[in-house]
């Protein structure tokens, strides 16, 4: 894949988001939303990710992140690898499940910081 236009840097906020394929839905079952966070604990938090706010919908999910470290691109290629893999051997399904790599937003200002916290709460 391409390398990001803009690196994510550390010691800034980030919104992380993605979506399911097709705009088809990721979680399917409560265990599958249990299963994805301790994936992100796993792999986002253990590697220099602090998960500021967060938001899991059917189709799509939204993360708050300040970087400690370089890794979260790593760390985000591996959760939706993983969770795609178990998901689709759960369901006896193949194919991506993701509709492309995660999508990442600078958060350069505290009032902005305080609006996404405020947009990724009130999610539903």
């Amino acid at each position: 894949m391409p390398q990001r236009r803009i690196p994510l840097q550390i010691g800034n906020f980030y919104h992380i988001y993605n979506r399911g394929n097709n705009h088809q839905a990721i979680f399917f079952e409560r265990e599958n939303y249990l299963y994805f966070l301790r994936l992100v604990r796993q792999h986002l938090t253990t590697n220099g990710v602090d998960v500021v706010a967060y938001c899991l919908m059917p189709n799509h999910y939204h993360f708050l992140v300040y970087l400690r470290d370089e890794t979260l691109s790593n760390a985000m290629k591996s959760l939706s690898l993983s969770y795609t893999k178990a998901i689709n051997l759960r369901f006896n399904r193949v194919g991506v499940l993701f509709q492309g790599r995660f999508q990442s937003i600078h958060v350069d200002r505290s009032d902005y910081l305080v609006n996404v916290s405020r947009y990724i709460h009130l999610t539903r």
